[in-house]
């Protein structure tokens, strides 16, 4: 019953995720949490440092910087689908997936740089995609290289993902030179900016190397997985790797643009994963970022599965869970 709500796409859907956001970030506002002391906090980048001294030292301006990040994040998500409709079906389950995702570690309800860079991703992603058929080359390539590189002056790791527009490159196109090397250009462009910028200015370009450095193989304080937050995990591994094996028996029957936009999300999953068991530094904060293809994945999953109770069960007991953290969280 719950699902079949959800999976309606009237004004009425709107408020029940509105409603749903206020439910997931109460307990952020009554019981604030923070990571202790992760490298992105100690050894800021450039943009976040910014932004952290235009909020504050209050809570309360970094929950809000965080939630109006969310909310943009919210359309975002919707408005891809809807630009490229590679789901097939105008619905909003993406968003309320990513909703539920963002809150499964309440430690990350709070302003932190993955929030803007996964902002910075997906208007990447879809730069990308609108290359798709574009005659002569694709300078859609610049403006995604340059969006990764401006997110990861406030994450670092994010630079990672360029990797995913060489992917889109291949996948989207005949491989031209030209391409690869006007979407290096982009992404290089903000650090040639910054470093040209600490040069007139006179500050210390070494110190700023050296973040980077600390930014990406510096150790990061680990993060305590109670028992509970390992059962959520446990389960929306379950459920992903459920939807992804259903998304592959399905994509041979979608539009070429549909099933290429699958395919970079994938890569982005993929990559996501690889950062967060590989990269000393990248810890859960990377769930902003990975949770951009899940809830993709997931969305696809509920809207195409014929049956009707299994679905239903799942998708309850998954919000129920998210629900049960967050009233855990405060009390």
């Amino acid at each position: 019953m719950l699902l079949k709500i959800f999976r309606r796409t009237g004004p009425g859907v709107i408020f029940l995720i509105l409603l749903t956001l206020g439910l997931l970030w109460i307990s952020a506002f009554l019981h604030p949490q923070q990571l202790s002391l992760p490298v992105y906090e100690a050894k800021p980048m450039p943009l976040y440092a910014l932004m952290r001294q235009m909020i504050g030292l209050k809570l309360l301006g970094s929950l809000l910087s965080a939630l109006v990040l969310l909310g943009l994040m919210l359309f975002l998500i919707s408005y891809f689908n809807t630009t490229i409709f590679f789901i097939n079906e105008r619905t909003f389950l993406p968003v309320l997936f990513y909703l539920l995702l963002s809150a499964v570690f309440p430690q990350n309800q709070i302003f932190n740089p993955a929030i803007p860079a996964a902002v910075f991703l997906i208007l990447a992603l879809m730069r990308v995609m609108d290359a798709y058929r574009k005659q002569g080359i694709a300078y859609n390539f610049f403006d995604a290289g340059l969006f990764i590189g401006i997110g990861s002056l406030f994450y670092v790791n994010l630079i990672w993902f360029g990797i995913v527009i060489l992917a889109g490159i291949v996948l989207l196109r005949t491989v031209n030179i030209k391409e690869i090397a006007v979407s290096l250009l982009g992404l290089l462009t903000p650090y040639v900016l910054i470093i040209g910028f600490f040069y007139v200015t006179d500050r210390n370009i070494g110190m700023f190397l050296s973040d980077i450095n600390e930014n990406i193989f510096g150790n990061t304080h680990s993060f305590l997985f109670d028992r509970y937050t390992v059962l959520v995990l446990i389960y929306i591994a379950l459920m992903l790797l459920i939807s992804i094996t259903f998304l592959f028996s399905r994509l041979n029957t979608k539009k070429i643009k549909s099933r290429k936009t699958f395919y970079l999300l994938l890569w982005v999953f993929a990559v996501s994963l690889l950062l967060y068991f590989f990269i000393p530094a990248v810890s859960v904060e990377m769930m902003w970022i990975a949770g951009i293809p899940a809830s993709y994945f997931l969305a696809h999953y509920f809207v195409f599965l014929k049956q009707k109770i299994l679905p239903e069960i799942f998708f309850t007991v998954f919000c129920l869970l998210i629900l049960l953290l967050q009233v855990l969280n405060i009390f």
